[in-house]
């Protein structure tokens, strides 16, 4: 079971890759739940020792089921406490959000859904934007992406019709989500739907002076 989760270093990224489905196919057991859990926190552990941060600032990590989507279906990211942002129902243990927000992971990619949603810097269904102006601008919490249009026969997933705050654009259509990692303060996402012809229907730019832990002292621009 442990080549479900892996990591490594591209450039001034540490990239980690982890499996949602633990959370949901427990009929397998519920130690690979502990394993994974327990993996993820020493990988970070290691990625945020300052010799390590100081050569890949960018902590990104990768999944298959988000934590938080606007989507019309009765998906575990449209829960007010989804499983893997909160962790195992009751318990309440081993869920990732606080994790990945105890670490300063920056970017978090998900897909499951067929479309495309970007989100404002979240933590605990707040918006921790950097600043009204500049929300990407060294944000408060990671910033969460949903790019799961590349294609399905099941077609796209519609969006419910009121979002709410944290959900920042979403487009349902096929595509595909490119990032370029600028240099150590500058990350750029771009989406570039199929359906228009290679057309960039979104595009926005992570920008942080440092790279590290968020304060939960932080302003909240929008709450629940």
């Amino acid at each position: 079971m442990n080549n479900h989760f892996y990591s490594m270093n591209v450039g001034p990224a540490h990239i980690i890759a982890f499996s949602t489905e633990f959370y949901f196919y427990v009929n397998y057991g519920w130690t690979q739940i502990t394993v994974q859990y327990e993996w993820l926190k020493r990988d970070l552990e290691e990625a945020t020792k300052p010799e390590n941060r100081l050569k890949r600032p960018w902590i990104i990590v990768m999944g298959h089921r988000p934590m938080y989507c606007s989507s019309s279906d009765d998906d575990d990211c449209t829960k007010n406490e989804s499983v893997v942002r909160k962790g195992i129902p009751i318990l309440k243990a081993y869920g990732l959000e606080d994790l990945f927000y105890a670490y300063g992971v920056d970017l978090e990619i998900f897909a499951h859904q067929h479309n495309y949603e970007r989100l404002w810097p979240v933590y605990d269904n707040n918006v921790f934007n950097g600043s009204l102006e500049m929300p990407y601008t060294n944000p408060g919490a990671p910033v969460h992406i949903t790019t799961g249009s590349a294609g399905c026969q099941e077609r796209i997933d519609p969006f419910s019709k009121e979002p709410l705050p944290w959900s920042a654009f979403r487009i349902a259509d096929y595509g595909y989500t490119r990032m370029h990692i600028i240099n150590s303060t500058h990350l750029e996402i771009q989406q570039i739907s199929d359906d228009k012809r290679g057309t960039v229907v979104d595009k926005f730019t992570i920008q942080k002076e440092t790279h590290g832990p968020y304060s939960r002292s932080e302003e909240v621009k929008k709450t629940l």
